[in-house]
């Protein structure tokens, strides 16, 4: 029984050769899997998040990473305020797509671990020691011999032996490349690594006795199967944070995917730990995902920052929240199926002013994902119009609220995908904001201005010709001169990014103010002419009004004075 017993672990031994390069590719994807080439990746992607650290090295070091605003902040890394703290976002890298589904339609693939002549001679070996009584021996045998095996499959596909301790204590940037290898590697595992040892042990055991080829399949292949598992288990159960939310999507969709063959490949009672614990790890990915977008929910309601941003441009909170909620609509899939309820803080007329009343009614019929970032927008609203309200003049405050819906509104028609969620109906009640607050702001800064040029207090008893007050006039032009200079002034520092609206709100102040400007010098220019000094009340032609408006909303300072086409 020792010679046999040594003739056994020898021939083992001799015909366990490491798994063929081949066999370490990921079906679904084409890309080899082993650590060498995931190194590779992963020092192109740190060199290109430098680039981009350098690229925005003005930002403001409230942003946690500048690879974190080049995926969420549109390359706007310029602004920056209290909000980024709470949201620390990633959208992903480049070797997972945010449209990437892990349903794929691959298939376990077995491979011959071992030549059929010497499966033949193990066999025989095997059948001699078990009917001798010596079964555990021969199990321990085979179980070291092709549990190194799998060990060093598992250190080519770059899998780790770490606790949930020690990928519970590694930072979310590390962690990030780990799933990714990790995804490609459990596909291996399960569909051609656990698979061809299941079908080495049958060639071998099978027949010999009572599932003695399930007990040499778990003896080889439990250990390194807890290992495997361990690492997404650490996951689900980490500290949630919205960063996290796409990996661990990645993650659950990735393991629902190999459910199935999970379930083929350890079917035996003897193996049935291994399938509970896949399972419950699905189920607490699935929860910690609706954590994570509940809890993102509250982030954004309660996102504190009170500094107002200069010149009423998009809050860094609007662009992380749009951007974020447009990387969750690409996994609608997903989320659609995991979602069961509506928004936990969301209410019909609550009545709490630290909460925006909506009736969830209105909402009948869209999906339950697309009920979550309708309400992911209206908190976002809810907080923006908090915001709007630090600001000392009224016209910015308007301004503000203008720009930021408009690029709420643009986010939403960008993406198909959130357009089709959110549906035109809201979408066309978010362009009805943008405008009202458009049409405050011009009366807000404008009416007092046009104001100046109406005709009522300036008539005297008498004659029209003769009875203007000249003086009177005069106040009324220095009146205006003074106002708009003020307007001009402020206004030019303030900031309209999207160039289609800023031009369109210029237009529109130039349609109310130039024809009012040039009917009012038309009646009066000459009572003001026939006096001493005009220069000094009519000071701007029709021309220089319309050159000045075209200063507004560049945020960029200007002269105390306007440019004037003559003096």
């Amino acid at each position: 029984m020792a010679r046999l017993e040594d003739e056994f672990r020898n021939i083992l031994i001799s015909h366990t050769n490491p798994i063929e390069a081949d066999s370490l590719i990921d079906p679904t994807s084409l890309h080899f899997t082993t650590p060498e080439d995931e190194e590779d990746h992963d020092q192109q992607q740190q060199q290109q998040q430098q680039q981009d650290t350098a690229a925005d090295s003005s930002s403001s070091s409230s942003f946690s990473s500048a690879s974190k605003q080049r995926h969420l902040n549109d390359g706007d890394s310029s602004e920056a305020d209290g909000c980024a703290n709470l949201f620390r976002f990633n959208s992903g890298d480049g070797a997972s797509s945010v449209n990437s589904s892990y349903r794929s339609t691959s298939s376990i693939r077995e491979i011959d671990l071992i030549p059929s002549e010497a499966v033949y001679d193990l066999r025989s070996i095997a059948e001699r020691m078990i009917s001798s009584g010596y079964l555990r021996e021969c199990i321990q045998v085979y179980g070291s011999v092709r549990k190194s095996a799998v060990d060093a499959s598992f250190r080519r596909l770059g899998i780790e032996k770490l606790s949930i301790g020690d990928v519970q204590r590694l930072e979310w940037e590390q962690l990030e490349a780990k799933i990714r290898r990790w995804i490609r590697a459990a596909k291996v595992c399960v569909r051609t690594l656990f698979a061809s040892e299941k079908k080495l042990c049958e060639q071998i055991f099978d027949g010999v006795g009572t599932a003695i080829d399930d007990a040499c399949f778990m003896e080889t292949v439990k250990g390194p199967a807890i290992q495997l598992f361990n690492f997404a288990e650490a996951i689900s159960i980490s500290r949630r944070s919205p960063e996290k939310l796409f990996k661990i999507l990645d993650l659950h969709d990735a393991l629902m995917d190999l459910i199935p063959d999970i379930d083929v490949v350890f079917d035996s009672k003897s193996s049935e730990s291994i399938r509970i614990q896949a399972a419950e790890i699905l189920s607490r990915l699935a929860e910690a995902a609706r954590g994570i977008l509940s809890e993102f929910e509250n982030a954004v309601l309660r996102e504190p920052s009170k500094v107002p941003v200069p010149g009423g441009t998009i809050h860094p909170l609007t662009r992380y929240v749009m951007n974020y909620i447009s990387l969750i609509s690409d996994y609608k899939q997903t989320l659609n199926e995991l979602i069961v309820s509506k928004p936990s803080t969301g209410s019909r007329y609550s009545g709490d002013p630290s909460t925006p009343d909506m009736d969830f009614t209105e909402l009948e019929g869209k999906t339950p994902l697309a009920i979550h970032l309708i309400w992911i927008i209206v908190i976002l609203q809810f907080n923006l119009d908090g915001k709007s309200k630090h600001y000392k003049d009224a016209s910015l405050s308007h301004l503000f609220i203008m720009n930021n819906v408009h690029y709420i509104v643009q986010k939403v028609r960008g993406s198909p995908e959130l357009r089709q969620m959110i549906g035109d109906e809201y979408l066309k009640r978010l362009t009805g904001k943008f405008r009202q607050a458009a049409t405050s702001y011009q009366r807000a800064t404008w009416v007092r201005v046009l104001y100046c040029l109406r005709d009522e207090g300036l008539h005297v008893s008498g004659g029209f010709s003769s009875g203007v007050s000249r003086s009177a006039l005069r106040e009324r032009f220095k009146s205006f001169n003074a106002m708009f200079e003020e307007v001009h002034r402020t206004q030019a520092v303030w900031l309209i990014p999207d160039s289609q609206l800023r031009e369109e709100l210029r237009i529109s102040i130039s349609e109310k103010l130039i024809p009012a400007y040039r009917s009012f010098l038309g009646r009066f220019r000459s009572h003001i002419e026939s006096g001493r000094h005009p220069e000094n009340y009519i000071k701007y032609s029709v021309e220089d009004l319309e050159d000045a408006v075209l200063d507004f909303f560049e945020g960029t300072p200007v002269s105390q004075h306007l440019r004037r086409r003559s003096q």
